[in-house]
Parts: C-alpha cells; structure tokens; sequence
C-alpha cells in the first residue's frame, strides 16, 4: 500500500517537474520538493522499493534543474 502511495506521490511530482525545466518556471521544482520527499518517506516504509527508487529519480531530476539554475548551491 505504502508502495502505491509512493508511486502516486512521485507520479504528482514527475508532472510538476516536468514542465518546471522551461526557464522562468524553475520554481515549480521548489513546489515539487516537499511531494517527493513525502514519496520517498512513504516508500521507505515500504516492503519495495519500486516507489523509492522513482522518487528518488525525480528527485535528481529536480536537484539537477535547481542546481543549473542557481536555486541550490
């Protein structure tokens, strides 16, 4: 169940992040941040990882873009 959640949170995220890579829209990644990370908490407490590792690949999909903009040192 936790895994499902995981996936659902890291889905809501993936499609904030995504259009967040067009200049001027960085800040939706700020947005996505808190979702993932409740995603990854949801997948820790999971049986699998599966949900985990997505969130986790979101997540470096949105540390990527804020560390090229300038919103992460």
């Amino acid at each position: 169940m936790f895994n499902i959640l995981a996936f659902l949170f890291g889905l809501i995220s993936l499609v904030i992040v995504i259009p967040s890579q067009i200049p001027l829209l960085g800040w939706g990644n700020w947005l996505a941040l808190p979702l993932i990370m409740i995603g990854i908490i949801f997948g820790a407490l999971s049986s699998s990882d599966g949900g985990r590792n997505f969130c986790l690949i979101v997540l470096l999909i949105a540390a990527v873009r804020l560390t090229l903009g300038g919103g992460i040192f």
